[in-house]
């Protein structure tokens, strides 16, 4: 991935974020690496930010239960270090239905239409190791603590969204925004332009993200760029 990464920065000249390992680790030859030592490098390599994801859940998991910030966790070591711009949270949630907020400790969003078995409201368990495994936190939950331990961005995605090119899942989205005060990133579901201006009108999402869209060349970025001018929503050119 470091060489992956070197190479890359060496010719795309946008800032460049990247995830995936970052955390206390010890190698096969017995050799221990801090998640402080392995950010490092990857900001040596060119990346301007890096992205916690399962190691960010445990660490808001433990602060939760607690209510103390040990300076331990991966996102307090590498804020305090490189500034809270640098260290990017991604959240992988997925929708558990209820019939009632009381059947649940963590918080909740009314559903505009009933779900599958007449449920009235949602709440979004966060996962882990790729969505593989469910985690007892909410996204509401997880987003305020790792905003508390120093995360300067967040990276929002939806499980039930991903792929299914209809549009990001507006409640989520509202429900993590109106929680936190740092910038987050809109990911999962978009599909036409028209999922990007819908996400910046109804929601205070600071950026959305597209990825088989554009890979595929389904909907260009350039495409999505003018819409949005169209309609009124400030991009670069």
């Amino acid at each position: 991935m470091l060489q992956v990464l070197r190479y890359t920065s060496e010719n795309v000249f946008v800032p460049l974020a990247v995830g995936g390992g970052i955390r206390d680790f010890t190698d096969a030859n017995g050799r221990y690496y801090s998640c402080l030592e392995v950010a490092s490098e990857y900001f040596r390599s060119g990346a301007d930010k890096i992205s916690i994801g399962s190691d960010a859940v445990y660490a808001a998991e433990t602060y939760l239960k607690t209510g103390v910030k040990t300076g331990q966790s991966s996102i307090e070591q590498i804020s305090t270090v490189y500034g809270k711009q640098a260290v990017v949270v991604s959240i992988d949630p997925r929708r558990l239905y209820v019939k009632s907020p009381e059947e649940v400790e963590f918080k909740t969003v009314k559903l505009r239409s009933p779900g599958p078995h007449g449920e009235y409201y949602v709440w979004y368990q966060c996962t882990i190791n790729g969505g593989r495994e469910g985690r007892p936190i909410g996204a509401y939950e997880l987003a305020k603590a790792v905003e508390e331990l120093g995360a300067g961005e967040i990276l929002l995605n939806c499980i039930d969204c991903d792929g299914q090119g209809q549009g990001f899942d507006i409640d989520l989205i509202r429900l993590i925004t109106d929680a936190v005060s740092i910038p987050v990133i809109a990911s999962s579901g978009a599909g036409a332009v028209e999922h990007f201006s819908e996400v910046f009108q109804k929601t205070s999402a600071s950026a959305a993200l597209a990825a088989g869209i554009f890979h595929r060349r389904e909907v260009p970025i350039l495409s999505v760029k003018k819409h949005l001018l169209e309609n009124g929503i400030e991009v670069r050119s």
